[in-house]
């Protein structure tokens, strides 16, 4: 899978673009959220470069050699810092800090690893940390399979559901998880009505 993602991050256009994601903007200001963020699967960057223009301390992520190089030239050109891996989380030195928050988006892991990641990450988020998700659900596949511009995976597998979050993040208080339709305009993978599952979670204590 990751000649794939080399392949779609090699060309010289940022395939999501430079903008960080709608939602993950607002809630990261909303909340005004502060310290280290991990970013898993985080591609060309744009989010974490966000996070990071806005104090963060900024871990990422991913399979691509490609999309850290785009990343990194995006970091530099934007006068900011992140710490970028390439890999499988469970081999990365990431594992060995603890985050006060983590911004999944549109990370589509794997069915084989999809919940262990989950779960695994939800293990690096200190107590009243932050998950902010948001990703395609399941009912998102007969748009996409209609209308291959709105992206996604074409596995019903890798999708997610309310219930897919509920249970991979119980130790998280839930402020936000639900369906909705959303018109994505992001580079040239996410173009139209989508159906995207989002979810806000505290992370209990104890």
């Amino acid at each position: 899978m990751n000649e794939m993602w080399d392949k779609r991050y090699a060309n010289s256009n940022y395939a999501y673009g430079i903008a960080p994601n709608e939602f993950f903007k607002d809630v990261l200001n909303r909340y005004q959220l502060t310290g280290k963020i991990l970013f898993p699967a985080e591609g060309e960057g744009r989010n974490a470069v966000y996070a990071a223009k806005k104090g963060l301390d900024v871990a990422a992520f991913d399979i691509s050699v490609e999309g850290k190089k785009k990343a990194l030239k995006l970091a530099e050109k934007q006068n900011v810092e992140i710490h970028y891996e390439i890999g499988n989380l469970f081999d990365l030195d990431i594992i060995y800090n603890k985050y006060d928050a983590a911004a999944l988006i549109f990370a589509h892991f794997p069915t084989d690893i999809l919940s262990t990641y989950h779960q695994k990450i939800a293990e690096l988020i200190v107590e009243d940390g932050i998950i902010i998700l948001e990703g395609f659900s399941k009912n998102h596949l007969p748009l996409r399979n209609a209308n291959p511009k709105l992206g996604g995976p074409n596995q019903i597998d890798m999708l997610f559901s309310v219930e897919m979050i509920k249970k991979d993040f119980p130790g998280f208080e839930i402020i936000k998880l639900e369906e909705v339709d959303v018109e994505l305009k992001e580079g040239d993978f996410h173009n139209g009505v989508s159906k995207v599952i989002r979810f806000i979670g505290r992370k209990l204590k104890g």
